[in-house]
């Protein structure tokens, strides 16, 4: 398994896209070959990021019960059955004709992320689930860009999606790629066919059709995948404060952060804080998101980070990539119990963590116990992010 450097040196990294292969993966226009810089800088900058190990802040640890460990996903206990399965990441429609979502509040972390320049830069869902043993209906289930095969490799997940344009089979061959694509079960719920598609963990038989398909846990095990975690992995992604809950001061350059506001157009995405629960409720389409498999409560996060990526278009059908590799800090923030800091976040290899750093003191960003949400802003709207 791979470990961990607590020394990044800074480099200039490039992902190369070729689109002469065929196409089969979705009815997306062939194109000529492509060759894209995805590092998101244009030299070297020779600098070395040192992570320093410190004791982190807080209150003293919970005991932890026997049979039970601290998620290196969220830091709440869970089953120690669990400590060496490899998450799943689940491409989401987050256009309106897909809602309600359905299972959502399982995720860990949420990603939302430009899907394409047109139709309003409409934002997609990426959902890192760590349990994904007793998923009864999740998503629905829409198409993968390069980007989610880079997010989803420094989880070492499992990506699960339906097709996506050619722009996506360099990535599909990689080898820190495992990914499951289209085939997943239909739900007859009246909508049109692309909003019928949902994941399951177990097989599942279509009453009103009788049609069956066979289920997560079969297909991981047909597609030959370990469910644990394999030498790509690159250890866990965040940091965690002691006592799970930290209250970010005026002394950290903290200001308040009730209401955020991206500048998602299309989905008018706003995480609101409800001070009574201490965590961050995700409004899109004005209203907020429920699932109505777990009593439509409101999908929430205890942490909220979001970043400032470049992107480019890839044609004038609008697919789109980010520069998720950059060979230098890139802007961002950090929000928890109604305050926000000042972060950086830099990868530095496609299956690479992404590190955080806190502005003020220069140290690894330290995150509070439960869910992330992950917002990735472009940089030109970067401006219209609105914190407040």
């Amino acid at each position: 398994m791979k470990k961990r450097s607590l020394f990044i040196a800074a480099f200039l990294s490039t992902a190369v896209l070729m689109g002469g292969c065929e196409n089969n993966t979705g009815s997306e226009p062939e194109q000529a070959v492509v060759e894209l810089d995805l590092s998101g800088g244009s030299e070297d900058s020779g600098e070395t990021v040192e992570a320093t190990e410190e004791t982190p802040s807080g209150e003293e640890e919970e005991e932890i019960p026997e049979g039970m460990y601290r998620s290196e996903i969220t830091n709440e206990i869970i089953s120690e059955d669990l400590k060496d399965q490899r998450p799943i990441a689940v491409m989401v429609d987050n256009e309106t004709y897909a809602y309600p979502h359905m299972g959502l509040n399982q995720a860990d972390v949420v990603y939302e992320l430009m899907n394409s320049t047109a139709n309003g830069r409409i934002t997609r869902l990426m959902c890192i689930v760590k349990d994904w043993g007793n998923i009864e209906q999740f998503g629905s289930v829409r198409s993968a860009r390069p980007s989610n095969f880079i997010l989803a490799g420094e989880w070492n997940a499992i990506l699960i999606h339906d097709g996506g344009p050619f722009y996506i089979q360099q990535y599909v061959s990689k080898d820190y790629t495992n990914n499951l694509s289209g085939g997943f079960a239909r739900f007859s719920n009246g909508k049109a066919t692309e909003f019928t598609e949902y994941v399951t963990s177990n097989d599942y038989t279509n009453p009103s059709t009788g049609k069956s398909y066979d289920g997560l846990i079969d297909r991981i095990e047909s597609a030959g995948y370990s469910t644990t975690y394999n030498d790509h992995y690159a250890g866990p992604d965040f940091t965690f404060c002691k006592g799970g809950n930290r209250e970010l001061t005026s002394d950290e350059g903290a200001t308040d952060a009730t209401e955020i506001k991206l500048p998602m157009q299309h989905t008018s995405s706003t995480l609101k804080y409800n001070e009574s629960e201490g965590v961050y409720e995700y409004y899109t389409y004005g209203d907020a998101h429920i699932d109505p498999l777990d009593g439509d409560k409101v999908m929430s996060f205890k942490n909220v980070i979001i970043e400032d990526v470049d992107f480019v278009q890839l044609d004038e059908h609008g697919y789109m990539a980010y520069y998720l590799l950059v060979d230098s800090p890139k802007s961002g923030y950090y929000c928890t119990n109604g305050k926000a800091i000042e972060i950086t976040w830099q990868k530095m290899g496609e299956d690479s963590n992404t590190y955080y750093f806190e502005v003020e003191s220069g140290m690894p960003l330290e995150l509070n116990t439960g869910k992330t949400y992950i917002g990735l802003v472009p940089h030109d709207q970067w401006k219209d992010l609105k914190i407040d």
